[in-house]
C-alpha cells in the first residue's frame, strides 16, 4: 500500500512538472506582442507551398534568400522596427531600402525582445 502510494505521489509531481514546463512556454507565447507573432507567421509563411524556393532559386545554391522571399518578410519586419518608436525616415535612412538589412535589424529587435521576455519570465519564478 505504501508503495502504490509513493508511485501516485511520484506520477503526481512529475505530471505537475510538465505542466509547469508547459505554461512556461504558454506565457512566452503569450507575450509576444502582435509585430513579433506578424514577424514569426511571416518566416513560418516561407514553408507554404507557394512560398518555397522555386527550382530555379535552388540552383543558385546560395545561402541568401531570394528577393521574391524577402519581400514576403520585409512588412512584417517594418512593423517589428516601428513597433520600437523608430520612425520610417529612419528606418529608410538606415537601411537605405534595403531588404536583407530590413530583414536583419528586425531578427535582431526580435531576438532582444525574447530575450526580455524570457528574462521576466525567470525573474517571476
Amino acid at each position: 500500500m505504501k508503495k502504490l502510494f509513493l508511485s501516485a505521489a511520484f506520477a503526481a509531481l512529475t505530471l505537475m512538472s510538465c505542466n509547469n514546463e508547459g505554461s512556461a512556454v504558454h506565457t512566452v507565447e503569450s507575450m509576444k506582442t502582435p509585430q513579433m507573432e506578424n514577424f514569426d507567421k511571416a518566416f513560418k509563411s516561407l514553408g507554404d507551398p507557394q512560398n518555397r524556393p522555386t527550382e530555379e532559386e535552388r540552383k543558385r545554391n546560395t545561402s541568401e534568400l531570394s528577393d521574391r522571399r524577402k519581400a514576403l518578410l520585409v512588412p512584417a519586419s517594418k512593423e517589428l522596427i516601428l513597433s520600437t518608436g523608430i520612425t520610417e525616415a529612419e528606418l529608410m535612412r538606415k537601411t537605405g531600402g534595403d531588404m536583407s538589412q530590413i530583414i536583419v535589424w528586425a531578427t535582431q529587435i526580435y531576438m532582444q525582445k525574447s530575450d526580455e521576455i524570457r528574462k521576466n519570465i525567470k525573474s517571476d519564478k
